[in-house]
């Protein structure tokens, strides 16, 4: 018996959810999944890159009436404090320049590291990403498991 489905969503607290959304849409290539609304400040809306059905990214916009503003601002900073996720990319200075181009806020330049080539990315609510280059052993290591690729 299995008591733990695979990995399905991961949620990214956002300060705006349409905002969100045409930055990992236009922005970063990937394609709106869902896109539900179930009443005042209940809108489930997800993202995913092109062609890949798990996980998919919850662009999520706590409720402050809900939870207090206190409790989403101190949600908002933890989250900020770790990457949110890692995209993989071809070609990391390419796709580097070509995001940075977009607008994209980098706080670190591609730089080489033992797994690959690595820079970190800001979505428009302040949560960073990884985008790396990985290098041939490791892509062989986790060949089938990356989440997709940004740009």
């Amino acid at each position: 018996m299995r008591l733990i489905s695979p990995h399905t969503l991961i949620s990214i607290l956002v300060n705006d959810q349409d905002e969100a959304l045409q930055f990992y849409t236009r922005v970063l290539g990937l394609e709106k999944r869902s896109d539900i609304d179930f009443g005042p400040g209940l809108r489930f809306l997800t993202v995913a890159p092109r062609g890949q059905k798990k996980p998919e990214l919850a662009l999520a916009q706590p409720d402050v009436a809900l939870y207090g503003e206190t409790y989403v601002n101190e949600l908002k900073g933890k989250q900020r404090q770790k990457l949110s996720s890692i995209f993989v990319t071809d070609n990391c200075q390419e796709t580097y320049t070509h995001l940075s181009q977009l607008g994209v806020t980098f706080v670190s330049e591609p730089t080489n590291q033992l797994y690959g080539v690595e820079a970190v990315f800001l979505d428009p609510s302040g949560n960073p990403f990884a985008l790396i280059e990985a290098t041939h052993g490791i892509r062989s290591l986790f060949k089938n498991k990356f989440m997709g690729t940004a740009a």
